[in-house]
């Protein structure tokens, strides 16, 4: 048969076929990819992952507020402390610490207040808090959920509305968040080996 034969439906009939057997092999090859990028998205936030969808409502949303997180941080310039700055951060540490005996919510304010100034020592950018804890979490996700959670004891405290034990956990939380940002845990190893 030669191709005059065909009549022009048949033509347009393999094109349309042709057509959208493309475009459903370039859907299915975009959707492996975002799949492939939700499950790298997710390995490299852990729960933040979770809470960025619950957050967003949307999974995509969520996808796409944690892309603009990395694009954003690639801008930092992040740093570890010197030595002689991580020796006065554990002193003024320290001394919160021993406060908050006696006054628990200043010494909860303070350890908010250092735990900023230690963000912006290692080369966290400034702002809002919201704004703060997703720059965290992009080089520690882990720690993310921590600084919220203290956060919102502290804001609470500062309203009058937090308990003592509410505000323990803080100073709890607030530690955890400054051993990791101050790497001091190696520092608390040889405190205590030392002794």
């Amino acid at each position: 048969m030669s191709i005059n034969t065909y009549s022009p439906h048949i033509i347009v009939g393999a094109c349309v076929i042709v057509l959208v057997v493309m475009l459903l092999i370039a859907w299915g090859v975009a959707r492996q990819r975002r799949r492939l990028r939700s499950g790298e998205l997710r390995q490299r936030f852990g729960s933040e992952f979770d809470h960025a969808v619950v957050r967003y409502n949307s999974r995509r949303q969520a996808e796409a507020a944690l892309e603009a997180r990395l694009k954003r941080a690639d801008g930092y310039q992040l740093r570890p402390l010197t030595a002689e700055e991580r020796s006065r951060f554990v002193s003024e540490w320290d001394a919160i610490q021993s406060r908050f005996v006696d006054h628990p919510r200043g010494a909860v304010t303070e350890a908010d207040e250092l735990i900023n100034n230690l963000l912006q020592a290692r080369g966290f950018p400034g702002g809002r808090f919201d704004q703060r804890a997703d720059d965290l979490s992009v080089t520690h996700p882990r720690m993310a959920d921590t600084y919220r959670r203290a956060y919102g004891i502290a804001v609470r405290s500062g309203k009058n509305e937090a308990t003592t034990e509410e505000l323990r956990t803080a100073m709890i939380l607030y530690r955890a968040l400054f051993d990791g940002l101050a790497e001091t845990r190696t520092l608390t190893i040889r405190r205590s080996e030392a002794a």
